[in-house]
């Protein structure tokens, strides 16, 4: 399994260590990710997601999981966000209805 955010598609950056005597080793930023389960209320189900903390805010600050998927852009979203945001699309347009 890859180190990337299932929501926002943030992943591992690589940089340099840099010593007092400014030598530079390579390294890696990984994300803080974190095993979550979040709601859906328009499906009315729980979804478990791999996310990092960042997102889990962002989740929190733009209300729920279902106002995050439909703001949020396809390409940086999972296959499995993706399809969840097709589903809630759709709930809403049939409760719209």
């Amino acid at each position: 399994m890859s180190r990337t955010c299932e929501l926002t598609g943030k992943s591992v950056m690589s940089g340099n260590n840099v010593s007092h005597a400014n030598n530079k080793t390579r390294r890696k930023f990984l994300p803080n990710l974190c095993n979550v389960t979040l709601l859906s209320e328009s499906l009315g189900q729980s979804i478990r997601f791999r996310v990092c903390a960042q997102a889990l805010r962002t989740v929190e600050h733009r209300g729920g999981l279902d106002a995050f998927l439909a703001k949020a852009r396809d390409n940086e979203l999972s296959p499995k966000a993706r399809l969840l945001k097709k589903q809630v699309q759709k709930k809403q347009e049939e409760a719209a209805a």
